[in-house]
């Protein structure tokens, strides 16, 4: 089995629909990409880049991002992120981001995660409800 390492790197990728505009998901008023549909397929693609590679039981989660969105992109089209691997550091593996549409780069950025037994993490969800 491969292991995790700098430089792995995998792609997500979505159409614009209303339903991921700033207008529909209330973090602006114009009805092109989301920020937060932007950065949502950014981390998608580093959960890619590394989930195949992680023990069973192991998951990952989001600890950090920090991006710019470059340029709007309407709704009908087609959008690509990708994550790469840039540093890891026991638990928490680092990854550049970026994102593009069909005619240019769309957001860049780094994201962090952290590697977690899931059902550890599922217990502490779990336990937040019951209090």
């Amino acid at each position: 089995m491969e292991e995790l390492k700098v430089g792995l790197f995998a792609e997500a990728s979505e159409f614009v629909t209303e339903q991921l505009t700033a207008a529909s998901i209330k973090s602006g008023l114009v009805s092109a990409y989301a920020t937060p549909a932007m950065t949502a397929l950014m981390e998608n693609a580093s959960v890619l880049a590394i989930q195949k590679l992680l023990p069973k039981g192991q998951t990952s989660v989001g600890a950090a991002m920090c991006v710019k969105h470059l340029a709007p992109t309407p709704v009908g089209v087609r959008v690509r992120a990708r994550a790469e691997v840039t540093a890891i550091d026991g638990r928490r593996v680092t990854f550049k981001v970026e994102a593009w549409d069909s005619k240019e780069k769309i957001g860049e950025g780094t994201h962090a995660r952290v590697i977690v037994d899931a059902g550890r993490f599922r217990t502490k969800v779990e336990n937040k409800i019951k209090s």
